[in-house]
């Protein structure tokens, strides 16, 4: 037992130093440490817990969703319409505002709940030695130079450097992206080894797989390479997405320029006309309500969340509004591999034997699929060589596979699940078998060996294992007509290379006839005299839905980049395979190469080549971080612990839903439900889509506001009487904007959404042609609104009546004007396109209601200062729209023929 007062240093690379150095320098042994000791280090290093960051409250949360420029504009519309006693209208845009707020506080997550997640990761108890006996503690008490000890099944309590190791292996997937699980030992490795090649630690929050073993604690809490990863997400820096961005951008513009204008027009009203002041004010303050569009933010918010409802029909679910448009923006998705494009179910892919080379369809561990040989399927009684192979890695294997909840799931390894998956596929029944002794495998022999009776009464040997293992226990093989014939090796290590060089991993197996009486099983039995039987390649196999989706992806003009934990040669093969190069252009960079890069290399590191292997989730982060500088809008995808950093930082962070951990989920802002890369594609689609809708959504909206501000403004210029008064001007923004501009958000896909490259990063919402139309739709129904309200009163009408003509002018100008909205260039004129949202006449139909309404009812009367309408004189304000209508359309065509 160590002394009571040691001192103890950490260690800064315990992989890296014999296991003994590491007992030396913690000052413990294989005793472990005295209650009282491990009393002293836990005051001195703290609870093996992952430090709580501080939280914001609720109120503070949805205060934030207040916290933005769009907000501003309303509050600044509701402020001047308090001014003004119009109370209603306050209360209208109020209840706007914060809707928008429960709205966006409802389907935000927080980024920082992925604390939470990689907690739930750690391990509540841990089996360790005090004072020299092995007993069950709580996993928090934990302190450098305990000594805990693993069993299968185990999660892995806090950082060891492992002292024993009996067939350990580990399932590290979620922290390295490993597909399989990873053989551990007690020799020291380099000291630059990445955190996959470090084969003498168990790092907390992984899962013992197989095996046991003993180690030292050099690392709890903060300091473990889960803690290191938790500090990596809480330091991560969150970005806004393009559209807050650009309507953060539209709103400062639109601010400034309706300023402005307000400014001129109290100018010209006072040095020109000299109006009273009272009367300038109100005009000015008249012509800012008009020109700001109040129900833009809350069209923005409604069509975010609907298209966060139609991706969630599509398997993407969306934890953040303005995630949606987005991920239709990305210019680059970066992928992590195991589980995202490909299943994370190992795969037999090919058998050879000298009997033939065979192919092996299906993927996955559920048990469809055929084994065929030159296209033909074959059966394990015409096949003697396939039936040998077979039996002896289906025997040989102590993994079961049964399906589960509709979800076929392995129970052991996922290696010898794909074994046997592959008797399942060839109908083999390894029931039948019985088993007298077993070599366990060990990762010191690579190989595992059991002794069976099979059917017939005969005793074997079936020996499975790593090929060049197994090669040197056998002097024969079975030969092309069944026979055993002398080994040539040779030719089985060109074929080893050859399945190797395809990202396979390559088993191999073998067996011979023992005595009937044979009831032991010893290494010295293996040594000579087994007969080889031929290879099985292995793989994590790609998503046959991803490898489509990759390539819509590249039509659309978006790179896809595979960054894994993984080896190289199978993150070279997978990308191939996926489509992401050829075998002659394809370069796969490695972590050692990215973190010998400086930032400015790494730019173009990031921006040249599409796979990363052997990555960590610095080298994830930094390489996000390098395509942002590079001005890429970045997706993220992934689903182990180790890509949540770098979901934080990307644009859009993208998890799996089935297979992803918590911290990576709460990390995202998008999750899938059905783990498919192709979903991603699809998401890309629709956000396309919303961004389109958003255009039109305002380029409907604001030649409202440009044509009632171009009313007020010409009134005053020009010394008229005022058309439109304030409350008026609210009525039509807030109706138009609730009816008519929500129909826009309801538009399907333009033709060919996926076939155009994505909109340039920095590119304004409003490009020339946008700014040109809503100027033009502006002077067209601003002018003919005027032109109503004079001709209205040269016929004698009141200033009531002639105001509600106005009014009803410029509402079914604007009706007819979004048919126009709804194809941004294309003709509206088609009856196949007309038709094609029914929203749009619904929402007509409903403006009709409300406006009619606005004129005859009583009480609308006395609020907006209109009065009822003899039927003859809405025949003016239709005869306007048509024309409006009809003018538009030929200007489209006008734009049309000059791009040609």
């Amino acid at each position: 037992m160590s002394p009571p007062s040691p001192s103890f240093v950490n260690i800064d690379h315990p992989h890296a130093v014999p296991a003994e150095a590491a007992l030396a320098a913690l000052a413990s042994d294989a005793c472990g440490l005295s209650t009282a000791e491990a009393a002293r280090r836990l005051e001195t290093v703290g609870p093996n817990r992952l430090p709580e960051a501080a939280k914001d409250g609720a109120l503070k949360r949805f205060l934030r969703h207040f916290n933005d420029v769009l907000i501003y504009v309303l509050l600044g519309a509701a402020g001047i319409t308090a001014l003004l006693g119009h109370w209603i209208d306050t209360g209208v845009i109020l209840g706007v505002v914060v809707i928008n707020a429960i709205i966006g506080f409802i389907q935000e997550g927080k980024a920082e709940q992925a604390l939470e997640g990689i907690r739930k990761m750690l391990s509540l108890h841990a089996q360790a030695c005090r004072d020299g006996r092995w007993s069950a503690i709580d996993a928090d008490a934990l302190v450098p130079g305990d000594i805990v000890r693993l069993r299968s099944g185990d999660r892995v309590p806090a950082d060891l450097r492992l002292i024993e190791a009996t067939s350990l292996r580990i399932e590290e997937s979620a922290l390295t992206g490993e597909s399989v699980p990873a053989d551990k030992g007690t020799d020291a490795v380099a000291a630059d080894a990445g955190v996959g090649d470090r084969s003498g630690m168990a790092f907390s929050g992984t899962l013992v797989a197989a095996g046991r073993g003993i180690g030292v604690v050099v690392a709890t809490g903060g300091d473990t390479e889960l803690g290191r990863i938790n500090r990596l997400i809480a330091e991560v820096q969150t970005l806004q997405t393009p559209l807050t961005r650009q309507m953060a951008q539209f709103s400062k513009l639109l601010s400034v320029a309706i300023v402005a204008l307000a400014l001129l027009m109290l100018a010209v009203g006072l040095k020109v006309h000299d109006f009273p002041l009272a009367e300038v004010f109100l005009a000015a303050i008249g012509f800012a309500v008009a020109a700001i569009p109040e129900g833009l933010p809350a069209i923005l918010t409604i069509t975010l969340a609907l298209g966060v409802q139609r991706m969630a029909q599509r398997n993407a679910i969306t934890r953040k509004l303005t995630a949606v448009e987005a991920l239709g923006s990305v210019t680059v998705i970066c992928s992590d591999k195991t589980g995202t494009l490909t299943r994370n179910e190992m795969t037999v892919r090919h058998v050879l034997t000298r009997g033939g080379f065979y192919e092996v369809s299906g993927t996955g561990y559920r048990p469809e699929g055929e084994i065929t040989l030159e296209g033909k399927v074959a059966s394990l009684a015409n096949h003697g060589h396939l039936h040998a192979l077979i039996e002896v890695v289906a025997v040989a294997n102590d993994t079961h596979v049964a399906e589960e909840d509709g979800q076929w799931k392995v129970t052991g390894e996922p290696t010898e699940g794909a074994l046997r998956t592959l008797a399942h596929k060839a109908g083999f029944d390894a029931e039948a078998h019985e088993r007298h002794a077993s070599i366990p495998f060990e990762s010191a022999n690579k190989f595992m060996a059991t002794l069976n009776t099979v059917p017939g009464g005969t005793r074997r040997i079936l020996l499975k294992g790593a090929p060049d293992r197994l090669l040197d226990r056998c002097r024969q093989e079975l030969g092309t007509g069944g026979e055993c014939e002398p080994l040539e090796r040779a030719f089985w290590e060109g074929q080893i290379e050859a399945l190797s060089a395809e990202g396979l991993r390559v088993l191999a197996a073998a067996t011979r006839e023992v005595a009937r009486d044979k009831d032991d099983l010893a290494l010295e039995d293996l040594e000579e005299d087994m007969v080889f039987l031929g290879l099985i390649g292995i793989i994590d196999p790609p998503r046959p839905e991803a490898i489509d989706a990759i390539r819509s992806c590249h039509t659309a003009g978006i790179r896809v980049k595979m960054i894994t934990g993984d080896h190289a040669g199978t993150a070279r093969a997978i990308g191939i395979e996926m489509g992401l190069g050829t075998a002659e252009s394809l370069k796969v960079i490695t972590g050692a190469e990215i973190e010998a890069a400086s930032d400015a290399q790494l730019q173009d590191i990031a921006h040249d080549c599409d796979i990363f292997a052997r990555t960590s989730p610095e080298h994830k982060l930094r390489l996000v971080k390098a395509l942002q500088a590079r001005g890429e809008v970045v997706a993220m995808t992934g689903d182990g612990v180790n890509d949540a950093p770098a979901l934080k930082r990307a644009d859009v962070g993208v998890a799996m839903g089935i297979k992803g951990t918590e911290a990576t989920k709460e990390a995202a802002e998008i999750v899938l439900a059905d783990d498919n890369f192709s979903t991603i594609e699809r998401a890309v689609e629709e956000g396309r889509t919303i961004y389109d809708n958003l255009r039109k959504a305002i380029l409907f909206i604001l030649p409202t506001n440009g044509a009632q501000g171009l009313v007020m403004l010409a009134a005053v210029v020009f010394g008229l009487t005022l058309p439109l008064t304030p409350v008026q001007i609210l009525w039509v923004n807030m109706v138009v904007a609730v009816t008519l501009a929500l129909a826009l958000a309801f538009e399907p896909a333009e033709p060919g959404v996926m076939q155009r490259p994505p909109r340039k990063p920095g590119a304004p919402i409003m490009d020339g042609g946008m700014l040109w139309r809503v100027g033009f739709v502006s002077l067209l129904i601003g002018g003919a609104t005027i032109l109503s309200f004079e001709y209205s009163l040269l016929q004698g009408m009141e200033l009531h009546a002639a105001r509600t003509m106005a009014v009803n002018t410029l509402v079914i100008a604007q009706a007819w004007y979004l048919f126009n909205s709804r194809f941004l260039t294309a003709s509206s004129l088609a009856p196949s396109r007309l038709f094609t949202n029914p929203a749009a006449q619904v929402s007509v139909l409903i403006l009709a209601l409300l406006q009619l309404g606005f004129v005859y009812l009583p009480v609308m009367n006395i609020w907006f200062g209109t009065t009822p309408l003899p039927l003859r004189d809405w025949l003016m304000p239709i005869a306007v729209g048509a024309a409006v209508f009809l003018v538009i359309e030929a200007e489209k065509a006008w734009l049309r023929a000059r791009r040609r």
